[in-house]
């Protein structure tokens, strides 16, 4: 072999070798971890390239700065087809799965807890307080809910007519959106229940079915009991009683009620006072879970016409007033004792 050829041959394994040992410190760095210690969000503008990503990762301290970043989506350039969106980065994550992450476009999804029982006014607080919410409403109003969702009929009134539970969306959904989802589903589950009702209950329409789960959802939470409430308003109505259920009027008083109903409360006229007005209110008063609703499409058969609490988490249900009476002194000499 001659010097030069001597000469070449170092070069080229001088070559390798470097090219090795930089293949290997790229492995490195693809697979080492982000610099966080804590689930992190992180949120990538439409347009962005290699340069304004890897900017953005260097400059919020997620990894580490230096040429290997560049190097990696140049010789992967599979890596570098991200999307825009807000991603949840969490600990442990290697800088290839972040750059897979940003590949397949999902992005975090944020929970919204709507609660059975609760009413338009609170959702629409959640909504507002919400992260990473679009806000297309432009009023905290239930009349510019029905106007945004473009609703009508029975629907217009909004109350009652949205699903209770946990919404996910990711970052960038709109309150409007949000509150379409809610409405469909509800829309779809009294539809079933009405069409699968028992024979005979005195509702004219979804809406009533509606209206009277709302009333059950708000005046016990005990799932055992739900159908007996049922039976007593149904009952009621049948015999042209009123229904005289507190909730009703306290959702009527809307913000003069200030925690406690007095008996000039329950003498004073709204259009949502079931003592003072027949048949069921106007609409619904809250939003009802789907156990509320299946018992105001399946009440239990019964005689009772009355129930009151029972000192206990639960209540006392009677056919006649005498027996009402009785069931009424001993709640009140249960608070008594607690006092």
């Amino acid at each position: 072999m001659t010097k030069t050829a001597k000469i070449i041959t170092g070069v080229l394994i001088m070559l390798l070798v470097a090219a090795s040992y930089g293949y290997w410190q790229l492995r490195q760095y693809a697979n080492s971890a982000l610099t966080i210690r804590q689930d992190t969000l992180f949120t990538l503008a439409a347009g962005s390239g290699r340069v304004v990503l890897k900017s953005q990762l260097e400059g919020q301290k997620l990894v580490k700065p230096g040429p290997w970043f560049s190097a990696l989506l140049w010789l992967e350039p599979k890596l570098a087809h991200f999307k825009a969106g807000t991603y949840r980065f969490t600990p442990g994550m290697t800088v290839r799965q972040m750059l897979m992450l940003l590949d397949s476009g999902k992005e975090a999804q944020f929970p919204l807890r709507f609660v059975e029982g609760t009413r338009m006014q609170e959702w629409l607080q959640q909504l507002r307080n919400a992260p990473y919410l679009k806000h297309l409403l432009p009023e905290d109003t239930l009349a510019a809910v029905a106007t945004a969702l473009k609703l009508s009929g029975e629907q217009q009134g909004v109350e009652g007519w949205f699903w209770p539970d946990t919404y996910l969306y990711p970052a960038g959904t709109s309150d409007v959106a949000l509150l379409m989802r809610a409405h469909q589903r509800m829309v779809q589950q009294v539809e079933r229940e009405w069409q699968q009702k028992a024979d005979g209950l005195p509702y004219k329409t979804p809406g009533d079915l509606l209206t009277m789960a709302s009333i059950i959802e708000k005046e016990t939470a005990i799932s055992t009991e739900r159908d007996k409430v049922a039976s007593v308003f149904i009952n009621r109505l049948r015999l042209g009683m009123r229904l005289q259920t507190d909730p009703t009027v306290i959702y009527g008083m809307g913000s003069d009620y200030k925690g406690s109903l007095t008996r000039k409360d329950l003498d004073t006229p709204t259009a949502y006072n079931t003592y003072t007005i027949n048949g069921l209110p106007p609409g619904p008063i809250a939003m009802p879970g789907k156990a509320s609703l299946t018992a105001a499409a399946h009440p239990e058969q019964s005689d009772f016409l009355y129930f009151v609490a029972d000192g206990k988490g639960g209540h006392t249900f009677t056919t006649n007033l005498a027996s009402h009476i009785k069931a009424v002194q001993v709640w009140r000499q249960v608070l008594k004792d607690k006092k």
